[in-house]
């Protein structure tokens, strides 16, 4: 394919050519639930074989006998369940030793893994949902519906939350494939039934929503035309995407076409619909709109997974090659630039995937925007740029030079209020709005802003604070971890018995000499209570020699505060304390010499020789 088109697609792999027979290439006997494992089983005359193809190394084959009727791979574990009738099995084969087992009373009419850890079981009347952990049995989720009474059933999707699930069958009536499918709410237990013949779910945020919805999106072709629709799925109250719907064409040649499988890619937010003609649709997400379309197989994709790694969509077709379809960066902003004409779509799929291709586009329109005068149109652009690379300095200067206009607010105003309605303003956006807002003395909108997560805290910010309110300070910090300074705030706040708790909560061990030095030079009164804290409590004074912490103060001729501390030691009467009633008494004045060693003698305080012979000689 042209390197032009929006797409990769590649053949990964020829299933024939590892040894995979025609007749097991087909959807009853050949599962894929990702882009890790294919399980094959296949059977000559009497004899059964589970083949499993590891797609990471092709050339990796295992094949073992088996009496199994079905077999199917974990989508992330080397985990094989097979089923035997109504009878199921998880094996771990890297383990060698059995998970799980079950038996179902109905027949078994299809079954496939729904996550790492479930099986989806689907039988002529209900729908069961199976752990392979421990020995766990089925649990009925809900009822089939009557509308897919007699239809084949082609597939069951749920949701990652597992609230929503969505039953799908086919049937054929009047010469034409008619498609079912039985929605089903597991929170309000009822269920809709709707016409389609593939469906996913998808989690995508947005714009301007606090956190991602869950959506969705499903194609039908009835007698009328087709059609694909995506609409937010559970409480209507909370619904933020508005439900959108878009005609699928088919073309002249593929007149009797119709959808058979559609995957989702968070990565790229598009939907991949794969036909049964072997043509692929892709649409966006966030409109809906048809992003490409063209026929990747001659033959039907029967069986199809998503591709995590590339953001695409790997399937099978009838003559066994192993396909895989994904958005090509490089070419799908100029795709649709210059194929669909649309720049307004390009710009947001560019920002929503953080293309880097799509830089000169951004800066285009974010130059002409500011040209025009029109700056909440540019903050906007700057905004949504690809991994934000317009959210500069520079950007920011340039909106402090633009004039104001009329009775509008400052353009850099107005640049952070679109930030602010968007998201989060990152490390030097958060800087430089607080910096005139705390000469304004409006300390209240960063505390808002910070209960709203709009700034993103770093220890600049915390340093610019500081000077205007020490506990503020004291938030930015813990919430950007800078831990010495948390430290530093709690001591200068008195908060001595926090420091000792917080520093064993994040695992941090402090240079405690160089935080008192810190804050010697600005809170001498509280360097005091910290000092003596640090002496005081055993894990930490084992840490420290205490005559560092007094040269910390004698260097600065702080004879007083060296009193207050030594004094409040000496309390503890010990002997190897008698070099540092030396100290003291060096470090005082003679009138208040007697005075002291009448208190020690009153209060039965140890008094070393040493101290003796100094206090004569100052005498």
């Amino acid at each position: 394919m042209s390197a032009e088109l929006p797409i990769q697609f590649k053949e990964l792999v020829q299933l024939p050519t590892l040894g995979i027979s025609q007749q097991a290439i087909g959807f009853a006997s050949l599962t894929m639930e990702s882009e890790k494992y294919i399980c094959v089983r296949d059977q000559t005359g009497t004899e059964k074989t589970v083949t499993i193809i590891d797609l990471a190394n092709p050339s990796n084959v295992l094949k073992r006998p088996t009496a199994a009727d079905s077999a199917t791979m974990n989508p992330t574990q080397n985990i094989l369940a097979l089923r035997d009738s109504q009878n199921l099995q998880i094996f771990d084969l890297g383990n060698r030793k059995p998970l799980n087992s079950c038996s179902i009373s109905e027949a078994i009419e299809f079954w496939k893994w729904i996550s790492d850890t479930k099986i989806g079981i689907v039988t002529p009347t209900s729908v069961y949902h199976w752990s392979m952990n421990g020995e766990e049995k089925p649990v009925k989720m809900f009822q089939r519906h009557q509308t897919l009474a007699g239809s084949q059933i082609i597939n069951y999707r749920v949701d990652n939350a597992e609230q929503w699930c969505c039953l799908i069958g086919i049937s054929k009536q009047e010469e034409r494939i008619v498609g079912a499918m039985q929605l089903y709410s597991v929170e309000r237990k009822i269920s809709q039934a709707l016409e389609g013949h593939a469906a996913a779910f998808a989690t995508f945020q947005v714009e301007g929503s606090p956190k991602p919805s869950t959506l969705f999106c499903f194609s039908a072709r009835n007698q009328q035309g087709a059609k694909l629709y995506v609409f937010e799925v559970g409480n209507p109250a909370e619904v933020k995407y508005q439900k959108k719907q878009t005609d699928i064409y088919f073309p002249a040649e593929a007149v009797a076409d119709f959808p058979v499988a559609m995957q989702v890619s968070d990565k790229y937010g598009v939907i991949y619909m794969i036909t049964k003609f072997g043509y692929i649709h892709i649409f966006d997400i966030g409109t809906a709109k048809l992003l490409y379309m063209n026929r990747v197989s001659a033959d039907t994709i029967f069986v199809t997974a998503p591709q995590q790694s590339t953001g695409g969509i790997i399937g099978v077709n009838r003559r066994g090659q192993v396909l895989s379809i994904t958005i090509d960066e490089n070419t799908v902003i100029q795709y649709i630039c210059g194929k669909l004409n649309d720049y307004d779509l390009a710009l947001k799929f560019a920002s929503r995937c953080g293309l880097d291709s799509a830089r000169d586009l951004f800066a285009q329109q974010f130059n002409a925007f500011l040209t025009q005068a029109r700056y909440k149109e540019a903050a906007k652009v700057a905004a949504d740029s690809p991994k934000g690379f317009l959210r500069t300095m520079q950007t920011i200067q340039r909106f402090q030079q633009l004039p104001s206009m009329g009775t509008q607010p400052p353009p850099l105003l107005q640049y952070f209020s679109v930030l602010l309605e968007q998201g989060k303003l990152n490390k030097l956006e958060a800087v430089e709005l607080c910096r005139p807002v705390l000469m304004q003395n409006k300390k209240e909108l960063i505390q808002n802003w910070l209960k709203e997560d709009k700034l993103e805290c770093s220890e600049e910010l915390g340093n610019l604070i500081l000077p205007h309110d020490v506990t503020l300070a004291l938030s930015v910090y813990y919430l950007a971890g800078t831990h010495d300074k948390v430290v530093q705030c709690l001591a200068e706040t008195g908060q001595y018995d926090r420091i000792v708790a917080y520093c064993q909560k994040v695992g941090y061990t402090p240079d405690w000499l160089a935080i008192l030095n810190t804050l010697i030079q600005t809170n001498p009164a509280s360097a005091v209570g910290f000092a003596l804290k640090i002496l005081t409590t055993p894990e930490l004074a084992s840490t420290v020699d205490i005559n560092h912490i007094v040269d910390l103060f004698m260097h600065r001729n702080m004879v007083q505060e060296t009193t207050s501390l030594l004094l409040d030691v000496l309390k503890r009467d010990k002997v190897e304390d008698g070099p540092l009633q030396t100290r003291l008494l060096k470090s005082i004045s003679s009138k208040h010499l007697k005075s002291l060693m009448l208190f020690w003698v009153t209060n039965g305080s140890l008094i070393t020789t040493e101290l003796i012979s100094h206090s004569f000689a100052r005498k």
